[in-house]
C-alpha cells in the first residue's frame, strides 16, 4: 500500500511536486464531475486522485505516508487507516482532509459557481489583413445571461432560496468507513440554491440562446490556423457564474505572389531572362509594400536565393519583421523563332567550354 496513491496518479515515488501537480490536473480534467454527468465510476475516480493529490501534494502529509505513518493505510480503494477519534487517526479529520475535493482551501465548502463553457469560431481573411492585422466582425450564437430573470433562474419578484438539502454550503458529505468525502450537492448541483419558481423565460436554467456580434482584432503576422483567445466572450455560467472564453481560428487566403515558409519568412518565384542569367544585372520584384531592385549576379543559376530582410510579415513575438526570399528561375522559351535558333547557336559556339557533363558521367564511372 505504501504506492497506492502514487500509482492513483500515475507517478513514480520519486515524482517532483510540480510533476505530481500535473498529473493531477490531468486526471482531474478527464475524470471531473462535470465532464461526466451521470457517470458513477468517473465520479469516483475523481474523489479518489483528489484524495491522493491532498496528501501528496503537502510536504509533511507525503512524508508521513512515504514512511509509513498515519496516511500509509490510505490507499487506492479508499480506505482510512485503523485508528482512534470520528472520522479520523490520531488527531487527524479525513472529513476535512478529503472535503477539499470541492474546495482546495480547507475547512468548511463553499456554494461552487460553474463557468460557462468555452467557444470556438473562425474567421476568413484576406492575404493583406492577415499581414497588416483587422478588426472582423464575427456572430457567435451562445448561452447568454436571461435577460427576463438577469440570470438567476427564478421568476420575476421571486428568489433562489437556500437548497434544504445542502443547507447552503453546496456539497454534502458521503460516509466512506472511518472518513467522509465531500461531493457536489444533487439537489442543487452545488450552487448552494434552489429555483422554487423558475422564469418562464429560460426555464430556471438563468441562460438564453443567443446571437451575440463580436468584433475581433486580428493581430498583424497571423498564419492560417492562428487561434485567438478572448478572454469572458464565452457561454455565461449558469446561476450568474463566470464566462468561458472564445477562441478564434484564423483561416488565411492563399496569396497569387507570396508563398508563406514555415520560418515566418515569405518566397517569391522570379523569372529571369537567359541573358540576365548569364551577364547579371539589376531587377524590380514585389514587396508588401510595392516594389524594390535587386542586383543580379553574372552566372546566376537556376534557384539562387536572394533575400530582402525586414521586408517580410510582422513576427508575432518581439515585434521584428520577417525577410522576403526571392528564387529567382531561369525562363526558358519553349518555341525559338529561326532567327533565335540561329543566334543559340552563335553563343553556343562562342561559349563553347567543352562537354559540361563530362566531369559528372566520369564520376559515375560512364
Amino acid at each position: 500500500m505504501a504506492d497506492e496513491l502514487y500509482k492513483t496518479l500515475g507517478v513514480s515515488k520519486k515524482a517532483t511536486g510540480e510533476e505530481i501537480k500535473k498529473a493531477y490536473r490531468k486526471l482531474a480534467r478527464q475524470y471531473h464531475p462535470d465532464r461526466n454527468q451521470g457517470d458513477s465510476a468517473a465520479e469516483e475516480k475523481f474523489k479518489e486522485i483528489s484524495a491522493a493529490y491532498d496528501i501528496l501534494s503537502d510536504p509533511e502529509k507525503r512524508k508521513e505516508y512515504d514512511e509509513g505513518g498515519v496516511f500509509a493505510g490510505f490507499g487506492g480503494e479508499g480506505q482510512a487507516p485503523f485508528g482512534t477519534g470520528p472520522g479520523g487517526f490520531g488527531g487527524f479529520d479525513f472529513g476535512d482532509i478529503l472535503g477539499s475535493v470541492f474546495n482546495r482551501g480547507g475547512g468548511r465548502a463553499q456554494p461552487q459557481q460553474v463557468h460557462g463553457r468555452d467557444l470556438e469560431t473562425e474567421v476568413s481573411l484576406s492575404f493583406d489583413d492577415a499581414i497588416n492585422g483587422a478588426q472582423i466582425s464575427v456572430t457567435v450564437p451562445k448561452s447568454s445571461r436571461c435577460q427576463t430573470c438577469h440570470g438567476s433562474g427564478a421568476k420575476p419578484g421571486t428568489s433562489p432560496v437556500t437548497c434544504p438539502r445542502c443547507g447552503g454550503r453546496g456539497v454534502e458529505n458521503q460516509g466512506q468507513g472511518l472518513f467522509s468525502i465531500s461531493q457536489p450537492c444533487p439537489q442543487c448541483g452545488g450552487a448552494g440554491q434552489v429555483i422554487e419558481d423558475p422564469c418562464p423565460t429560460c426555464g430556471g436554467s438563468g441562460l438564453t440562446q443567443q446571437s451575440k456580434r463580436l468584433k475581433v482584432n486580428v493581430p498583424a503576422g497571423v498564419k492560417d490556423g492562428s487561434r485567438i483567445r478572448l478572454a469572458g466572450k464565452g457561454e455565461d455560467g449558469p446561476r450568474g457564474g463566470p464566462p468561458g472564453d472564445l477562441y478564434v481560428t484564423t483561416r488565411v487566403a492563399s496569396s497569387p505572389i507570396f508563398k508563406r515558409l514555415d520560418d515566418g519568412n515569405l518566397e517569391v518565384a522570379v523569372p529571369i531572362t537567359i541573358p540576365e542569367a548569364l551577364r547579371g544585372g539589376t531587377i524590380e520584384v514585389p514587396t508588401l509594400n510595392g516594389t524594390k531592385k535587386i542586383k543580379v549576379a553574372p552566372g546566376t543559376k537556376h534557384g539562387t536565393i536572394q533575400r530582402l530582410r525586414g521586408e517580410g510579415p510582422p513576427k508575432r513575438k518581439g515585434g521584428a519583421r520577417g525577410d522576403i526570399r526571392y528564387r529567382l528561375e531561369i525562363a526558358v522559351p519553349k518555341d525559338l523563332s529561326e532567327e533565335q535558333r540561329k543566334a543559340v547557336d552563335e553563343l553556343a559556339e562562342t561559349l563553347n567550354g567543352g562537354d559540361p557533363r563530362a566531369e559528372l558521367l566520369r564520376k559515375a564511372g560512364r
